[in-house]
C-alpha cells in the first residue's frame, strides 16, 4: 500500500539491450501488477507488469546498480515508492 510520502518511479518501456536477465525476486502474480527486481550483466532494474484482459502492459526503471536496485525494491514492497 502506497506511502503518503511515496516516491514516484520513472517507468518505460522494455530494455532491449541486456543479453540475459533474471528475476531475482517478485511480487505475487495473483495480484493485476506484478513486481520484479531483475538482474543482468552487473546491473539492475525493476519490472512492474501490469495485468490486463488484452494483453500485459511492461514497463521497467531505468538501469541502476544492483544496490540501489535492491533499496528500491525494498521501497516498493513497503509503499515508499511506486
Amino acid at each position: 500500500m502506497r506511502q503518503r510520502d511515496h516516491v514516484r518511479l520513472v517507468w518505460q518501456g522494455p530494455y532491449r539491450s541486456l543479453a540475459r536477465v533474471r528475476p531475482m525476486a517478485w511480487t505475487c502474480s495473483c495480484r493485476a501488477t506484478v513486481y520484479e527486481l531483475c538482474v543482468g550483466g552487473g546491473r539492475a532494474f525493476l519490472r512492474r507488469t501490469v495485468q490486463l484482459d488484452r494483453a500485459p502492459q511492461i514497463q521497467e526503471t531505468a538501469l541502476m546498480s544492483i544496490n540501489e536496485a535492491q533499496a528500491t525494491w525494498t521501497a516498493v514492497l513497503s509503499g515508499h515508492a511506486c
